[in-house]
């Protein structure tokens, strides 16, 4: 097999650990290329723009722009990263899945 033919792995960003490290969507915990994509689609251009947005209000957001209800997984992600741009600790999607339903019930 030759080497210099095989595709280069894809480098990740390091995932920030606290707020103030964030330059791109992509070092949020939680957040891939495709939801900094669903992101920068609802005109959002830097993480520090989360802290003062909605949750549910960008969920609601992403299912108009694309036309169709988004997993509810994906509020839970939006749950998660307002909450650790605001200070929070990182914590994984699913630790606010609870909540959600409490605050949001059935979306």
């Amino acid at each position: 097999m030759n080497t210099l033919l095989s595709p280069s792995p894809r480098v990740r960003p390091r995932k920030a650990t606290h707020a103030a490290e964030c330059e791109t969507f992509e070092q949020l915990p939680n957040v891939g290329t495709a939801m900094a994509a669903d992101l920068r689609a609802l005109g959002l251009v830097h993480p520090r723009e989360l802290a003062h947005r909605d949750p549910f209000v960008l969920y609601q957001a992403l299912c108009a722009h694309t036309g169709k209800r988004q997993d509810p997984c994906v509020l839970d992600t939006f749950m998660a990263v307002t909450d650790f741009m605001r200070g929070g600790a990182p914590a994984p999607w699913w630790r606010y899945t609870a909540q959600r339903k409490v605050l949001y019930g059935a979306v």
